[in-house]
């Protein structure tokens, strides 16, 4: 099993080489990215962005968000808390609370108890050699609930969330 760095370099590889074998839509995007995943066991899409600042990325991220209609409802910084409430001093890391009303409303329909996974958590944390962000895989908790209904709109946000973290 892979970890640390080769769970990132080995994902990120993965989303420069999506365009390069031929993969032009979210869903063949997000099947590759899922087999990548399970290969390296994860429960988040991630992506090592370099060559840009942090603020930079915060940016762009919220407008990749924003582009596939997530709304962002939550902005944590976590470093700031940890300061505040620990006194220990961390790397910048934010915890973004996203949502796609048109989604969650599906699945909340489906069934009720789903919105305690809610909203998508997407992170970004100054990591060296850049920011990384990560994006939660819903599919990843399907072991939670039988529904296949509510397994189907799960993957269906995981194309979205995939295909925005490659965006940014």
């Amino acid at each position: 099993m892979m970890t640390g760095y080769g769970v990132r370099r080995a994902l990120d590889d993965c989303y420069a080489g999506c365009r390069g074998i031929g993969h032009r839509s979210l869903a063949e995007i997000s099947a590759h990215m899922t087999q990548q995943s399970e290969n390296a066991k994860d429960y988040t899409i991630n992506r090592l962005i370099t060559g840009a600042s942090f603020d930079a990325v915060d940016v762009s991220t919220r407008k990749a968000m924003a582009d596939i209609g997530f709304g962002i409802l939550t902005v944590i910084d976590v470093a700031a808390t940890m300061q505040k409430k620990l006194s220990v001093e961390m790397s910048t890391y934010l915890i973004l609370g996203a949502c796609n009303p048109k989604m969650a409303h599906q699945a909340i329909g489906l069934e009720p108890r789903v919105g305690a996974m809610l909203p998508c958590n997407v992170i970004l944390r100054a990591v060296d050699g850049g920011v990384e962000g990560s994006a939660i895989d819903p599919t990843a908790s399907k072991a939670a609930n039988d529904n296949p209904a509510l397994h189907a709109v799960a993957g269906q946000v995981r194309d979205l969330l995939a295909g925005a973290v490659a965006a940014v």
